[in-house]
């Protein structure tokens, strides 16, 4: 396989990394870390390293980026991890420091009691590679500590290398409301839309822009990835990036049914369907299949699920009536127009039942308009109605930061 050529594009603070290869249809896609290390390796050369990853921090042989690193002689001093840390198996609130076994390397964890790197954590660190899998929804975290770091290593000094990887689910469907600035939080920290089409390089380029973060960024691109691309069509290996993400069916689901953490329905954690299901012991699965208003490109079914400790810890080893989705054309589906139109069904043949924490839901969805709409009476396409406008602003917006057709 021949190697991209690699321009490098310098703005103020940031440097891109273009890829210019002029085959269509690239095989295999290689991701950010391969292109470093096949292309670009000097990028780090003689630079102190700290590499914030989990095992979703892969080559496209499966070797881990740390592995790759210290047999390239890179100067890995230290490891930063995101929720579920540096081996993606943990699901608690508060996740310790630690020491690699293997390496000897410390790993700071960014999901505990902090949230981004401190400058202890960043002494004598030169730059900071970030590589994690995102799975192209808003409210999961890596977005966030990505974002948190690049502020850190600003105020630094520290230099931020993205080592990007293709969006899971395209990178062309753009949907559902945009997040409210005044709902910020670590479920969301820029103004975009649920499924916001980006790849994490593209994300942390915007987020520089909107949270004027004075940081010198690269952004080493994925090699021969296509907005209209899914992760199936990649030839890149799988590893679910959080516990409850075990498969890319969960993840094409994720940026609706996430709504539903937000109540007392469980979304099929502690299961082999984490959010493909929504299920509670007074479920009428039935009864809101009927009463769900149609949406292109899924099927609801009815079913039973019992979760095995459940993270969530919802309903642990009890049968549970749920609704069961399944996808019959992924590029006609809308996630969260289904997940609010579910939302609607289950409060209307459960008023009394479903429960609701609405300030969760509203910093899921980035705005408590949704629900006091639905509270109201109005229909889902009166609530829906508006989210195409503020996609096609949020497409504009976006333009200058794509880095893929």
């Amino acid at each position: 396989m021949s190697r991209v050529e690699l321009h490098v594009l310098t703005l103020p603070a940031v440097v891109l990394l273009v890829s210019c290869s002029s085959n269509p249809v690239p095989e295999p896609v290689r991701a950010g870390i391969d292109v470093l290390l096949d292309d670009s390796v000097h990028l780090i050369a003689e630079r102190r390293v700290a590499l914030l990853t989990n095992q979703t921090g892969i080559d496209r042989n499966g070797v881990s980026d740390v592995e790759r690193l210290l047999a390239a002689g890179v100067e890995l001093d230290a490891i930063f991890s995101p929720e579920h840390g540096y081996r993606g198996v943990l699901d608690q609130e508060n996740i310790g420091h630690g020491v690699d076994s293997a390496t000897g390397l410390r790993i700071w964890s960014l999901y505990g009691n902090v949230r981004a790197p401190t400058s202890e954590m960043l002494d004598d660190i030169d730059v900071v590679l970030i590589d994690l899998q995102d799975i192209g929804a808003r409210p999961y975290t890596f977005a966030s500590t990505l974002l948190l770091t690049m502020q850190s290593a600003a105020t630094r000094g520290t230099a931020v290398i993205v080592l990007d990887r293709p969006n899971p689910i395209g990178g062309v469907l753009v949907q559902g409301p945009l997040l409210d600035t005044a709902f910020t939080s670590f479920v969301g920290m820029l103004p975009l839309p649920m499924r916001h089409g980006l790849t994490l390089g593209e994300i942390a380029l915007l987020g520089r822009e909107l949270l004027d973060i004075q940081v010198e960024l690269t952004v080493v691109p994925v090699d021969g990835w296509r907005r209209t691309t899914w992760f199936d069509d990649t030839q890149l290996p799988w590893v679910a990036p959080s516990p409850s993400m075990p498969n890319l069916t969960s993840a094409t689901h994720y940026p609706g049914t996430v709504i539903f953490e937000a109540t007392n329905l469980s979304v099929g954690r502690g299961t082999p369907v984490a959010f493909q299901v929504l299920g509670a012991p007074w479920l009428d699965a039935e009864a809101v299949v009927a009463a769900t208003a149609d949406v292109p490109g899924v099927r609801l079914s009815d079913t039973v699920v019992v979760p095995r400790d459940p993270p969530d810890h919802k309903y642990p080893d009890e049968r549970l009536p749920a609704v069961r989705l399944t996808v019959t054309d992924r590029e006609a589906y809308d996630p969260v127009r289904l997940a609010v139109s579910l939302l609607a069904a289950i409060r209307t043949v459960h008023p009394d039942s479903l429960v609701v924490r609405e300030r969760s839901l509203a910093l899921r969805l980035g705005s408590d308009a949704v629900w006091g709409a639905l509270v109201e009476g109005r229909s889902v396409q009166e609530v829906t109605g508006d989210w195409d406008a503020a996609v096609a602003s949020f497409r504009a917006r976006w333009a200058p930061v794509l880095l893929y057709r």
